[in-house]
């Protein structure tokens, strides 16, 4: 039975909560929390480190103690302290703490205070109007309540795209290898990059006589089988998530791979354009009359119909047919064109390896420059900084500049955006760095014109470079805030600072359709890993295929260009 890291994530992530459910003390809490986003974007398998004898405690956050947890969940596919305190917490405690926006200690409260068992009891109790008798609890409070339990009740579950890149890997490399299959790919909503997956589609081209078909039902981490045919089986996994896996002739795979990518909207504008030049495309190829003419290749098929090959990323019915007809696509920026990261934490702050480690890991990405943004003082859980440590943090970074050839260590800050629009650190320290990244990490509630006041403020401050996170979501656990976007993208443009798009899987902000905002009005993007060890500069994958989503080419990317341009950029910001 495999074990993916996502699911040694999840165990982590459950015992957290239910330890700060307990009251239990907040550092062991939060070692929980870090070592589960940790583990969620490790790109290494912890079950092979395991079974490899390999020692977990060299990465990040991890210690004796939780390295002996994942080895016990690697082994036997449980956790006794998960165990033990299941036992001790009521279950309904356990299923409100899926929806977003609800902490350990509320959800505790809305147990003990009004006795709901379920999302379902706790959403009568937002129609009732009972929530916002609560201490603690207000009427904006119970709003968000009912649209996020009238959304959990009734939306299918969804993966984010890192979870289902883990099982779309395990299983693509599992089907490459069973006789007669001569390629495979995952599809869908999967290949087009979406932040969050539901099903996954999986694709092989394969000889008649392949028992590929049998062989996936027969994978471990099958736990049913819904459907099994000669070219066609769905299963539903281990974690819940169902796989469809399609074979055709190889003959045909060009064909299907752009029928099963999608999206739906992109086949059946395909399909018209082919209509008016006589032809026809299903999953099989292209036809004129009875006879194939394309199909074998994604290529063939799109050049059968006068078009450029589409990048499946942009196969949304957004443009991209006229563009390709035009000859006119974008050419994608690509993880080989970043020459750097504009955001990243040490251990000074709350990343979990030294600044010398960070480069180490910057560099074996291939990059040649690593901006160091620590949090500021507001952030205190985040053990930020005060201008004191700041400057003691500039003079390490001045100093390791001089030892280091081919690459430069970056002075900079993520600093609060403060509710009045203020930084959180005086100009007279933020006008010794490189640049200044701003960010919001409180009052995300503010109305929509008070919040879009806020962050232009903070873009007019004297130093201020980048803003991070622009919308402050959580895919899944926090909705964006009210903020007029284009108002803000102007701004920038305006005071010649950029936006980010932050890249960890959790957060894929800016979103697809904000960054063809950006591109359209000239904003640059800073695609920036936010990285908290060295592992996770693996985040920048993921911001390049968000990016790529929205039509950025390298010139729409701040950190596409050389050192030398990019300092000259942001000097006009600090």
């Amino acid at each position: 039975m495999t074990m993916r890291n996502a699911e040694v994530a999840a165990v982590f992530d459950q015992i957290a909560d239910l330890l700060e459910i307990g009251d239990e003390n907040p550092f062991r809490v939060r070692a929980y929390r870090n070592a589960a986003r940790m583990l969620g974007q490790l790109r290494r398998s912890v079950e092979a480190m395991v079974q490899a004898g390999e020692d977990l405690d060299e990465l990040p956050g991890i210690g004796p103690d939780l390295a002996g947890k994942i080895a016990e969940i690697v082994h036997t596919g449980r956790c006794a302290l998960l165990d033990q305190l299941h036992r001790k917490t009521p279950p309904a405690v356990c299923e409100l703490l899926q929806l977003p926006g609800l902490g350990p200690k509320r959800v505790r409260l809305l147990h003990d205070d009004l006795g709901v068992d379920s999302v379902a009891d706790l959403h009568r109790a937002a129609q009732d109007g009972r929530i916002c008798d609560v201490p603690g609890f207000g009427e904006k409070t119970q709003a968000r309540i009912l649209e996020a339990t009238a959304r959990h009740l009734r939306a299918p579950r969804r993966f984010m795209h890192v979870v289902a890149q883990s099982v779309a890997d395990d299983l693509v490399g599992f089907l490459h290898a069973v006789p007669g299959v001569e390629q495979a790919l995952a599809a869908g909503s999967y290949r087009r990059g979406r932040e969050t997956v539901g099903d996954l589609d999986l694709l092989v081209a394969a000889r008649a006589d392949s028992p590929a078909m049998l062989r996936f039902v027969e994978h471990p981490e099958v736990k049913e089988r819904l459907l099994q045919g000669p070219t066609r089986a769905s299963v539903v996994l281990r974690n819940g998530m169902q796989v469809d896996l399609r074979a055709v002739p190889p003959e045909s795979f060009g064909a299907a791979a752009v029928y099963f990518t999608g999206s739906k909207a992109h086949n059946i504008a395909l399909r018209r354009l082919a209509q008016t030049k006589g032809l026809k495309i299903n999953e099989y190829g292209v036809y004129r009359g009875a006879e194939r003419i394309a199909g074998d290749t994604e290529e063939s098929l799109y050049r059968a119909i006068g078009l450029d090959p589409v990048p499946p990323e942009l196969r949304e019915d957004r443009g991209e047919i006229e563009a390709a007809r035009q000859g006119k696509l974008p050419q994608l920026v690509r993880l080989q064109d970043l020459r750097g990261d504009l955001h990243s934490h040490t251990r000074d702050s709350d990343g979990h390896d030294t600044m010398e480690a960070m480069v180490e890991a910057a560099r074996g990405c291939g990059l040649r420059y690593l901006a160091i943004t620590e949090h500021s003082r507001r952030l205190g859980v985040a053990r930020g900084l005060d201008p004191v440590r700041l400057a003691k943090q500039i003079d390490r970074i001045d100093g390791l500049n001089e030892t280091l050839a081919d690459f430069t260590v970056l002075k900079g800050i993520e600093v609060d955006i403060l509710e009045d629009g203020s930084l959180d650190l005086p100009d007279s320290i933020l006008s010794r760095l490189d640049l200044v990244v701003g960010a919001v990490h409180h009052r995300f509630d503010l109305s929509r014109a008070k919040q879009t006041a806020r962050l232009m403020r903070a873009m007019d401050q004297r130093c201020f470079s980048i803003l991070a996170h622009p919308t402050g979501r959580l895919i899944g656990e926090r909705p964006p805030m009210e903020v007029d976007l284009l108002r803000l993208v102007r701004h920038a443009k305006q005071r010649g600072c950029f936006l980010e798009l932050n890249a960890q899987p959790s957060r894929l902000d800016l979103d697809d359709v904000a960054c063809q905002m950006t591109k359209a009005e000239g904003v640059l993007v800073s695609i920036a890993s936010d990285a908290h060890s060295g592992v996770e500069l693996d985040n920048l994958a993921s911001g390049v295929q968000q990016a790529r989503r929205g039509w950025l080419e390298p010139a729409d990317v701040l950190n596409t260009r050389p050192l030398d341009e990019l300092r000259a950029l942001l000097r006009r910001t600090t």
